[in-house]
């Protein structure tokens, strides 16, 4: 399981890093992974401080954290 919640933190980086901020929805679909598992890869990017997520409404956004 922490094999492929890895691997799709690195889908999930390279689509945020084509798209720019991005809202849950979007990334789900545009990296088309199951929910859960998108949801815990882009926990893990955040505990690694890799994106940033914020609330914007009733969604959350995420975006690449600039160097």
């Amino acid at each position: 399981m922490i094999t492929e919640i890895g691997i799709v933190a690195g889908e999930i980086w390279h689509y945020l890093d084509g798209h720019g901020k991005s809202s849950l929805s979007d990334i789900i679909k545009g990296i088309d992974k199951p929910k859960d598992i998108a949801l815990m890869s882009i926990g893990w990017l955040a505990r690694e401080g890799h994106v940033i997520v914020e609330k914007e409404g009733r969604d959350y956004k995420v975006q690449l954290r600039s160097k």
